[in-house]
């Protein structure tokens, strides 16, 4: 409010910067809410919450062209092999809940990171549906490093039949972000 109040005292007049605010409030609260209400009727069905997922990760790639990118399928098939590196940039308390395979952080990632690029294996970032995943292989591109973003990271995963782990313990449970990201898979027990 008292943002509004000196934008107000130097810019425009009263009326105007009211109507302003407001509406940026309005659209801020609707770009907040939208994965939790805009769909909420498909969201009863597992096949209705991997086409939000799907959705939700085509959007994210489009809003980052030049982020290269892996399928959950793809990576499930390929991760038996050891050729991939997985960088889990979720927040401790998501990650406390669980995480893919063999996944470190983006701090351990760091600290070792040529030791781990010197193995020559492809490095796959994820977080809940790519958003953060994609902006961090972004600002890593710019230090010359690459990666690969998981498309629709641990949503998708989950509609891929995907493992996750707590610590070395396999389990089903899976922390979504918030609620308006709780579009796991059947089978799957969802935190937020």
């Amino acid at each position: 409010m008292r943002d509004s109040v000196l934008l107000r005292r130097r810019s425009a007049p009263r009326g105007r910067v009211r109507v302003l605010a407001m509406g940026c409030r309005v659209a801020l609260a609707a770009v907040l809410l939208l994965p939790a209400t805009a769909f909420a009727q498909d969201r009863k069905t597992e096949a209705g919450r991997r086409a939000l997922v799907e959705r939700m990760a085509a959007e994210i790639k489009a809003e980052h062209p030049d982020v290269a990118t892996i399928t959950a399928a793809a990576l499930k098939d390929g991760l038996p092999t050891g050729n991939f590196i997985l960088v889990d940039v979720r927040t401790d308390k998501e990650r406390a809940v669980s995480t893919l395979p063999g996944a470190i952080t983006p701090k351990d990632f760091e600290a070792r990171m040529e030791e781990l690029l010197a193995e020559g294996r492809t490095v796959v970032a994820y977080c809940t549906i790519g958003a953060r995943s994609s902006s961090y292989v972004r600002r890593m591109g710019k230090r010359g490093i690459t990666m690969l973003n998981l498309e629709g990271s641990v949503l998708a995963w989950t509609h891929a039949g995907g493992d996750f782990v707590n610590g070395s313990v396999s389990t089903r449970r899976v922390h979504v972000y918030g609620r308006g990201w709780n579009l796991a898979a059947d089978g799957y027990e969802t935190v937020w």
